[in-house]
């Protein structure tokens, strides 16, 4: 009698057993954790087949292919990319000679694959497409070398496994796929999905088989299986938990579960309904034959499972009025706009100070620069709750996406918004290799233009980049950057498209001195657009300090082009320049104001009394 079909054997009342770790068990047997595991397939096929081995004589069954990372761009880094089939196809046969050396029956296969180790777009550099086949290329190698099913363990990117998932079942439809994610300590992946939503949209791609993986111990995989199941209650499951939290003990990772505690784990996963149970990181042999005994002993009864409450995290959504910023953009106002860069100490009041001087001279709202030109200064959130609560004043918090990884993007959008910080200008931010610290970190998750679509279209609706809720909907009016004056303009309308299409409700431009330049941008944008430009625009302005100042900001800026009339007038004034620049500062203004909607005022040298100048000849009525 041969053994049954994969999932034939899913469906019977016991639960398959499923072998532990495989690159612990390397580990232990001398194995240079920096080393490729995957191409010891080819290289020392003793040591793979021995693990194998003993996971089998501790009762597995079900035996996962040593492949793990054997997809082509993780084995790029070890210069083994072109040996992607070779080494799934060896790892495959190894498995297969120690079950047919073991003499047992109903031993089945799994090819183990596992992320790709790069991000996918939007948050990395790889097209979902180049993922799909990278998957499609191992998958297919492990499948043409006969395992009985594919295991997709470890993802923490719910789009990158469902891709995995696809390619599967491109290459053979109907073919047994068990499709496990990882989780934080909070339950919920690195990118935010709760473990509902990720059974929710596997089962929904086809998938027979969901489960958990690695994560915490059998503790937390039994919590987040129940909150599968009770999401998605008509498929099968697996779980497969570490042997607790690692620690490092002389140098190596030791895992504390005990394997006591695996054997009534086991039982516990059982109860809760795991179809497949096995171990991830730090697991034995001597754990899965504890486990092996206590699926097999009829006399130990299953434990009492407290199953969790299972509950929407919907509330009330009642977004909040529209900033002030917002009302005078939509009513047409001209908006006037300070730029303020908060200091190097922890004091604010000279800046406290200079706001209150701005505000009487009539600006509507401060722009709060977080870490210009990649200094070191205070956070720009103390500085705009500051400003708002003891000056009374608006703030635009300039919200860089350098720097930040996903997690922290949006957290520190929630502070923000707890804090009543509402108006943002998302930007990229300056490199840290041109500030004070240029061995700063310097990654970062998500580019502008998919970080305000994530705001107006996610966040400000009540859900997360995951979709999962944040209860009540975020209000934010978001920016962007805008260089009117760019060489290249069709380029910059592009890129405006991709932020007008995420949402951006107005926009900083960079510094103007010349305001024919606006006339041309407003001209391309009808042509390439068929319609015209009526994004708010705060435009920018600078008064120049000096004839230094003036020639260091024509010569090194990006983006920046003076006149050589105006360079002339600066000259001219010799100690004057200072209060020339200020008079040059409130021409450019009033010539452009029939064509941007505000002034975005970027005063140099921290000298704000001179923005409060250029203020003060623009008699712009205003409304408090």
């Amino acid at each position: 009698m041969g053994k049954l079909a994969f999932l034939e054997r899913l469906h019977q009342s016991k639960p398959l057993l499923a072998d532990g770790a495989m690159g612990t068990m390397l580990h232990q047997h001398g194995i240079s954790i920096d080393g490729c595991f995957d191409e010891l397939n080819l290289t020392h096929p003793d040591e793979v087949s021995r693990i194998h081995r003993e996971f089998i004589d501790a009762g597995a069954e079900l035996i996962e292919t040593n492949t793990f990372s054997a997809n082509r761009y993780k084995l790029t880094e070890h210069g083994l990319e072109d040996k992607v089939a070779e080494i799934n196809q060896a790892a495959v046969k190894l498995v297969r000679q120690v079950i047919e050396e073991s003499g047992r029956e109903g031993i089945y296969i799994a090819g183990s694959v596992g992320p790709l180790g790069i991000r996918l777009k939007p948050y990395g550099r790889v097209h979902p497409d180049e993922a799909r086949e990278a998957f499609r290329e191992q998958i297919s190698a492990l499948i043409e070398a006969g395992v009985d099913a594919i295991i997709l363990e470890t993802f923490t990117d719910l789009a990158e496994i469902l891709e995995a998932l696809g390619a599967a079942q491109e290459l053979a439809p109907g073919f047994p796929v068990i499709c496990e994610m990882t989780f934080a300590s909070d339950d919920r992946t690195l990118l935010g999905h709760l473990p509902g939503r990720a059974a929710r949209d596997l089962r929904d791609a086809g998938a027979k088989i969901v489960g958990v993986n690695c994560s915490g111990g059998p503790s937390q995989i039994s919590r987040v299986l129940q909150s599968m199941r009770q999401a998605v209650p008509g498929i099968l499951y697996s779980a497969m938990p570490n042997a607790g939290f690692p620690e490092s003990v002389g140098g190596r990772m030791m895992y504390p579960a005990t394997v006591d505690y695996f054997a009534d784990s086991a039982l516990t996963l059982k109860a809760v309904g795991a179809n497949i149970i096995g171990g991830c990181c730090g697991t034995t042999p001597e754990h899965i034959a504890a486990m092996r005994q206590a699926l097999d002993d009829p006399s130990r009864p299953l434990p009492h499972i407290h199953m969790i409450e299972h509950h929407s995290e919907e509330e009330d959504a009642v977004p909040e009025r529209p900033t002030e910023l917002s009302y005078k953009m939509a009513s047409g106002q001209f908006v006037v706009s300070v730029e303020m860069k908060p200091p190097r100490s922890y004091t604010p009041q000279k800046l406290l100070s200079a706001a209150q001087l701005l505000q009487e001279s009539g600006a509507d709202v401060i722009n709060v620069a977080d870490s210009p030109t990649a200094r070191m200064r205070m956070s720009p959130w103390a500085i705009c709750h500051i400003l708002q609560t003891r000056v009374g004043m608006e703030s635009i918090l300039h919200f860089p996406t350098r720097g930040r990884n996903l997690l922290r993007v949006q957290g520190d959008l929630l502070a923000s918004h707890a804090l009543g910080l509402r108006n943002l200008f998302v930007v990229m931010g300056d490199p840290t290799k041109i500030g004070d610290y240029p061995q700063a970190m310097d990654n970062y998750d998500v580019a502008p233009s998919a970080l305000i679509h994530l705001i107006k279209n996610k966040m400000n609706k009540g859900v997360d980049q995951a979709g999962n809720s944040i209860g009540q909907p975020t209000s934010f009016t978001v920016g962007c950057a805008l260089n009117m004056c760019a060489n290249d303009i069709d380029n910059e309308i592009s890129v405006l498209r991709k932020k007008l299409e995420g949402g951006a409700d107005f926009a900083l431009g960079q510094a103007v001195f010349e305001p024919e330049r606006i006339e041309r941008f407003h001209k391309r944008y009808e042509e390439l657009e068929g319609k015209p430009f009526t994004l708010p625009v705060l435009m920018g302005v600078m008064p120049l300090f000096s004839l230094k100042h003036a020639l260091y900001l024509h010569n090194e800026v990006p983006g920046i082009i003076i006149p050589d009339s105006i360079l002339k007038r600066i000259e001219d004034a010799g100690d004057n320049a200072a209060q020339e620049g200020v008079n040059v500062a409130r021409e450019l203004l009033m010539s452009m104001k029939g064509m941007v909607q505000g002034a975005y005022i970027i005063p140099a040298f921290g000298r704000y009394d001179l923005a409060a100048e250029v203020i003060d000849a623009l008699a712009v009525p205003k409304v408090r």
